[in-house]
């Protein structure tokens, strides 16, 4: 895996973004039926007392991985998600390098839980996109972006109804968190080598603001992981490969509910 996967992402996100303007107008996207309504929290769906904090993943690839899952549909492994107790769902809407897409999301988000479109969001045109698809919260990721931009997308995120979920790796990143963002995600996964590492989730974990909710990103393999974060303090948990590389993520991710009780 080459350091400039990210950068290479970005770009053919920017190319992918300004095709996708042409395809369909705002008014558009404005005149969907989900736009106008109303998001749930998954801030409050995190807290909420019975739940398990994971934000669980549907991911059928990605670039360090390749094929994950080709065969699960969205339907039954959300529904999973939702029966067993995730606090939320998170959809790759990415297509080229992950996989994903809008008509994903748009499943997922029939479950009466909170719906995460992740994405490499670089445009206010795939904030509109979001919420016309049905997502209640966004990601931007740190790495992508400068703090302004950040501020700037989150803001409108926040006029749209959305939460924001943003995804920091390590300390000079802790510059983008601004008033509205709702979650910091810590990712163990280094962008650049791909490479997963506990402890650097553990460490930048206290330079974090007080008020903001804490979401530990990838690597989570095993139940001893889960608890040791959940020990040290994080409110959530960004968990999707450990159950989409299984034969059945549905059956997956109940086991592993069973064993965090």
């Amino acid at each position: 895996m080459s350091n400039n996967i990210l950068n290479t992402i970005i770009e053919h996100k920017l190319v992918e973004v300004a095709a996708r303007k042409k395809e369909m107008s705002i008014a558009e996207l404005e005149a969907m039926p989900l736009f106008s309504a109303k998001t749930s929290s998954l801030k409050a769906s995190i807290q909420q007392v019975g739940k398990t904090g994971i934000i669980a993943e549907f991911k059928r690839q990605s670039p360090s991985k390749g094929i994950i899952n080709a065969i699960a549909g969205v339907e039954e492994v959300t529904k999973a998600y939702e029966q067993f107790g995730a606090s939320g769902i998170s959809v790759l809407t990415d297509q080229t390098f992950f996989g994903g897409s809008l008509t994903d999301l748009s499943i997922a988000v029939t479950r009466t839980i909170p719906v995460l479109r992740k994405e490499f969001i670089v445009d206010e045109f795939q904030l509109i996109e979001a919420k016309a698809y049905g997502a209640s919260v966004i990601l931007l990721i740190a790495a992508c972006l400068t703090a302004e931009k950040t501020m700037q997308l989150a803001v409108m995120a926040k006029s749209l109804g959305l939460e924001v979920l943003l995804e920091l790796h390590d300390a000079t990143e802790l510059g983008h968190i601004c008033e509205e963002v709702d979650l910091v995600g810590i990712n163990n996964r280094s962008l650049k080598s791909f490479e997963v590492n506990i402890e650097h989730s553990l460490q930048l974990k206290n330079q974090l603001p007080k008020d903001k909710l804490s979401i530990a990103e990838s690597g989570i393999y095993d139940v001893e992981t889960f608890r040791l974060l959940k020990k040290e303090g994080f409110d959530g948990f960004l968990m999707g490969e450990y159950f989409m590389k299984q034969a059945d993520p549905a059956a997956a991710f109940e086991a592993f509910t069973q064993l965090i009780k």
